[in-house]
């Protein structure tokens, strides 16, 4: 009985030696671990390691690091400095894709009635006689059904007839003078270049390879820009009622395309359409009138840009004039919060034109 007392005794010992062990090394565990505030642990770095403001952690020890502008830097997004880098300034961005030119008549008959064709010039008016003008600002909705020809996609000899690429084309090759957008009285010319980038798309880095497949240098070229994402132009015009003919004209002055401000993250600014350039339209009058206009109905009546103008065969919306304006504002200016106001307005200054022309008459 006494030798089984005394190895119970010792067995004893032996497990609480073992127990305390046990408890200590599970104590340490526990001071190094953190409960994070969503209830997981989460484990103490290192002394060695730094955490950064973006929850990183970083190794302190690492003393030869390269900084975002060195070469590391610039090997970690993918280019590398000291290769060439090549910046393109001059590039049609998506808008002036150049088209084949046909080498026979595609066509079964002739098509010569537009190409000779030039503007009839306007009747003249004596400032004496113009005893009533107004200027109006409208804006075209390319994507409205009246105004499709506006968008035709199609290509032709000299490249695609969309609206935009005819402005554009006839910029390019010096028939006609584009204006700074910044303002609409024509004061600041600017080259076709000018008038391209003046979009705004961004900037692309594409990589230059050799036969082998090395990477020798980099291209920095303008983002190409899609056509059908500029569907807005505005015009402005003067409406002039001359006396000596008792007639009430109306004289286009200008016409720009229109775009938005886009942010970086790809949204849309509210109210930041701006137009692009300016264009004089008489200057590109000429350009008009030989240039046909896609007519879905029937292709052997067709019309050219100039006629489509002066006949008035579009559809539009006014968005300012010059009639009870003293502060030279838009009517997005004066009806910030309400596009349907901003129509009635519209419509109202239309209204107003034509009642002074049908007052003059009796009856």
């Amino acid at each position: 009985m006494r030798s089984v007392f005394l190895k119970w005794v010792i067995c004893s010992l032996l497990l609480v030696a073992v127990g305390a062990t046990s408890f200590a090394q599970t104590r340490k565990k526990q001071t190094n671990t953190k409960k994070s505030a969503y209830g997981n642990n989460t484990q103490t770095p290192p002394p060695a390691a730094k955490k950064t403001a973006y929850g990183n952690q970083q190794d302190t020890t690492v003393k030869n690091q390269n900084s975002a502008y060195g070469p590391g830097g610039a090997a970690q997004n993918g280019i590398d400095t000291t290769l060439p880098i090549e910046v393109i300034t001059t590039n049609s961005g998506g808008l002036l894709d150049s088209a084949m030119v046909s080498l026979r008549n595609d066509a079964g008959v002739e098509q010569n009635l537009i190409k000779d064709k030039v503007p009839l010039p306007y009747e003249p008016i004596r400032e004496d006689d113009a005893v009533f003008r107004v200027k109006v600002w409208r804006e075209i909705d390319t994507r409205e059904k009246l105004n499709q020809p506006f968008m035709y996609a199609a290509d032709d000899d000299n490249g695609s007839q969309r609206f935009i690429s005819v402005l554009l084309r006839a910029i390019k090759s010096g028939d006609v003078t584009a204006f700074s957008g910044s303002d609409d009285r024509f004061t600041t010319p600017i080259t076709g270049d000018d008038a391209i980038n003046a979009f705004g798309n961004g900037r692309d880095t594409v990589k230059k390879y050799d036969l082998d497949g090395n990477v020798i240098g980099y291209q920095v070229r303008p983002r190409a820009i899609d056509p059908a994402e500029i569907h807005t132009f505005r015009l402005k015009e003067e409406w002039i009622f001359d006396k000596e003919s008792s007639r009430l004209f109306v004289r286009l002055l200008g016409i720009a395309p229109v775009i938005p401000i886009k942010l970086s993250n790809g949204q849309i600014l509210p109210n930041s359409e701006h137009p692009v350039f300016w264009v004089y339209y008489p200057d590109i009058r000429p350009v008009f009138a030989k240039t046909e206009v896609y007519n879905p109905k029937n292709s052997g009546a067709r019309m050219s840009w100039d006629d489509l103008f002066e006949s008035r065969m579009f559809s539009s919306y006014v968005i300012k004039s010059s009639l009870d304006n003293p502060g030279d504002l838009d009517l997005s200016g004066v009806y910030p919060n309400s596009t349907l106001f901003r129509l009635l307005e519209g419509d109202r200054i239309k209204e107003k034109i034509f009642n002074y022309e049908q007052s003059l008459w009796q009856y």
